[in-house]
């Protein structure tokens, strides 16, 4: 019901299903806050996504979210929910649908995964690979990984992979 997991393991717990696949544990590392506070230690960056409250084991008097992922440094940034708002999400591996590319800026209408409502946008190339999109409202949770599907006249514009997200 809070979120939709890897449908080949059977018991959805696929932190474990990574450490029998690997021969080993995850390896540990910090939680840290915003600025860089130590608050705890997490199993391994793979147990968690953006947006994630459940299951931190955290006991910070209110509750709080993964707001970014550190693979280089193995931390795992805690936060408030306004800190998951924002307006501008990246993708990269652009594959577009209705037509071969596009020119300047365009506006349409985008999803950052599946049961987003989806929201008004201004969709722009970055590079080759690379499309920013601006929506109208800040989105929530715009986590790297997932898709990001484009909407233009009822059709699929195109998409890619979120590769990030910023206030602006």
């Amino acid at each position: 019901k809070d979120s939709q997991d890897i449908c080949f393991v059977p018991d959805g717990n696929y932190g474990d299903f990574l450490e029998r696949y690997l021969g080993g544990p995850l390896p540990e590392g910090d939680f840290i806050d915003s600025e860089g506070h130590v608050i705890g230690r997490h199993g391994g960056i793979a147990r968690y996504t953006i947006g994630q409250r459940k299951g931190l084991n955290l006991s910070m008097g209110h509750p709080v979210f993964v707001t970014e992922i550190r693979p280089d440094t193995n931390e795992v940034v805690i936060g408030e929910s306004e800190d998951l708002f924002g307006r501008v999400v990246r993708a990269n591996h652009v594959n577009f649908m209705a037509q071969p590319g596009i020119d300047g800026p365009v506006e349409a209408f985008a999803k950052i995964r599946y049961n987003h409502r989806g929201d008004v946008c201004t969709v722009e190339m970055e590079d080759a690979d690379t499309i920013r999109c601006i929506f109208k409202e800040p989105v929530r949770a715009a986590a790297p990984g997932q898709a990001l599907v484009i909407y233009q006249d009822c059709y699929v514009l195109g998409g890619g992979t979120i590769i990030g997200g910023e206030k602006e």
